[in-house]
């Protein structure tokens, strides 16, 4: 989850309950001020996501499939906004939701968004995670890349429900991205 999208402590006190300029409202006020302490938390995964092993856009791009199953508009904006942001071609962007097809991406990148589709997709008839899927995954990431590929999509499902429900403006920076 990059600085864009995550919950920010910045406080909306005495926003009313209107339509932005743009005619969007979020449903709830801004969680950061109910509960504080999840900014520091999201802080401190977000920093640790930031210098893990695994390259930046590598995460970027597995969020961003993250959010496009889950189906958060704010998430996908967000990380999408990020990811060009950050120089990302435009044509990688896009195909992240046909990336099986899709000749953009190296191995690891696909290993990636196996992984992201894997843990946010029922599996009727067995686990998400195969021992299969998994034994891939680890031809391309150690231990520790491994983990840093599940802590990103940790956090990022930690706040989808979020998104999901509170629905916080998207395209708008933290602080800003509630009506009420």
């Amino acid at each position: 989850m990059t600085t864009e999208n995550a919950p920010h402590a910045e406080s909306t006190e005495g926003a009313e309950r209107t339509a932005t300029p743009d005619g969007l409202r979020s449903r709830l006020p801004d969680l950061t001020r109910l509960y504080p302490e999840l900014a520091a938390l999201s802080g401190a995964v977000r920093k640790a996501v930031a210098t893990g092993p695994v390259p930046q856009t590598t995460i970027a791009l597995m969020q961003l499939r993250a959010a496009q199953i889950a189906g958060s508009t704010y998430h996908a904006v967000a990380l999408t906004e990020g990811l060009r942001k950050a120089g990302e071609e435009e044509r990688r962007i896009t195909a992240v939701a046909t990336w099986q097809s899709a000749p953009y991406f190296s191995a690891a990148e696909r290993l990636a968004l196996e992984l992201a589709e894997a843990v946010l997709t029922p599996n009727p008839f067995g686990e998400r995670v195969s021992d299969a899927l998994f034994a891939r995954a680890a031809e391309h990431y150690d231990d520790e890349s491994l983990w840093h590929l599940t802590a990103a999509l940790g956090h990022l499902n930690l706040f989808i429900p979020v998104a999901l429900i509170g629905k916080p403006i998207p395209g708008r920076p933290p602080g800003k991205n509630y009506s009420r």
